[in-house]
């Protein structure tokens, strides 16, 4: 298989200020592009998110979660801030991000998260306005909780868990991740260079397995990335999508094109996989407006997986 990205292409990274294009079939590069003319480490927005319910993953095969219909409270001990309600919410309800919590659409209450002194027990004291397993709302406090009961049930944070099972096996180049009272956020703050992003997909679209070695269980890479609540399904331009298990899922008749599942930052921030045809594509894009990322999205669906498949 030749280049993906033809001239044409190209012109047009630079008039959509995108910064890197890694195109990817299983572990086997196709193409790549860096508009700075290397890869570089920078952050994955809320990719980060994505990354988490693969470390979320290795828990459960590892057994130290035990299942996600765990309850939340259980595990950090925080019935007597969430009540009667929210000692209903699981794990698999943060995960889907349908844990109840009044949390505004796109994540208002981010910033106040971030800066409070203890973001933990500030998601929590959100009010719990539906029953858990019901609502969707973009939630990155929820995010935060993971990562919180991935270091309660294994004693490490969500970066030192990340290195030992997963970033060091695939021989990452570099990985930080901002932390706060011990806990890696949640929902933001990972770092990494774009091939290494670009391994995590492929990891995926080959069932769990890196090179012989089986680092994530295949029942959890397909469970994960399914469809499990209908999500920004209907949203206008469609650069989201339903909503797996902290991956967003575009059904063919959401893209006009095929069955695929993503971790998407802010801004366009793409690692993409479309099993059927075994494709990863990671895209970083200069931040500009929200919806701007529908030039990420264009990108992938009306010029890369063209060009793929014309091959």
């Amino acid at each position: 298989m030749g280049h993906v990205l033809s001239d044409s292409i190209i012109t047009l990274l630079n008039e959509w200020k995108i910064k890197t294009v890694i195109v990817k079939k299983k572990s086997e590069l196709l193409d790549e592009w860096y508009q700075s003319g290397e890869d570089e480490a920078g952050p994955l927005y809320s990719c980060t998110k994505s990354v988490l319910s693969a470390l979320i993953g290795i828990a459960i095969d590892r057994g130290e979660l035990t299942s996600l219909d765990q309850k939340m409270a259980h595990i950090l001990n925080c019935r007597s801030i969430v009540g009667d309600v929210g000692e209903n919410i699981t794990i698999k309800d943060l995960l889907t991000m349908t844990p109840g919590f009044d949390w505004p659409d796109f994540d208002k209450p981010y910033k106040e998260l971030r800066a409070s002194q203890d973001p933990i027990t500030f998601a929590l004291q959100q009010p719990i306005i539906h029953e858990p397993g019901q609502s969707f709302t973009y939630n990155s406090g929820g995010s935060h909780l993971l990562s919180a009961i991935l270091t309660k049930v294994t004693g490490m944070s969500a970066l030192e868990y990340g290195k030992r099972h997963l970033f060091e096996p695939m021989q990452f180049q570099f990985a930080r991740w901002s932390e706060r009272n011990g806990i890696s956020e949640g929902g933001t703050g990972l770092s990494l260079y774009g091939q290494d992003l670009a391994k995590i997909g492929s990891l995926y679209i080959q069932d769990g397995v890196w090179e012989g070695k089986q680092l994530l269980s295949r029942d959890w890479t397909r469970e994960s990335t399914r469809l499990h609540h209908r999500g920004l399904l209907n949203y206008e331009p469609p650069i989201y999508g339903g909503y797996g298990y902290h991956w967003w899922c575009s059904p063919a008749e959401h893209n006009d094109y095929a069955d695929c599942y993503f971790a998407f930052g802010h801004g366009g921030q793409y690692l993409l996989m479309i099993p059927s045809l075994e494709i990863v594509i990671v895209i970083r894009k200069q931040i500009t407006k929200r919806n701007d990322a529908i030039y990420a999205r264009k990108l992938i669906f009306e010029h890369l997986v063209p060009s793929i498949v014309a091959q």
